[in-house]
């Protein structure tokens, strides 16, 4: 997966976690187990995806840099 896409997952997936929760606090979703369980699986995996995609563009940009 390109590195670019990675970070945007997570983006994406960071921004279902912070949705959730918002929207069951609105009323719009019941407070279940199974809601809250996966607002908190997104928010977790989101952080990790863009974290491991923000660290192999780092890693990326350290191989060409060293390159030239």
């Amino acid at each position: 997966m390109r590195i670019n896409r990675l970070i945007l997952v997570g983006f994406f997936l960071v921004l279902a976690g912070a949705v959730l929760p918002f929207l069951i606090l609105m009323g719009v979703l019941e407070s279940t187990f199974f809601w809250n369980f996966l607002a908190f699986v997104t928010s977790v995996v989101g952080v990790f995806l863009g974290i491991l995609g923000s660290a192999m563009y780092v890693g990326q940009k350290r191989r060409e840099d060293d390159w030239r």
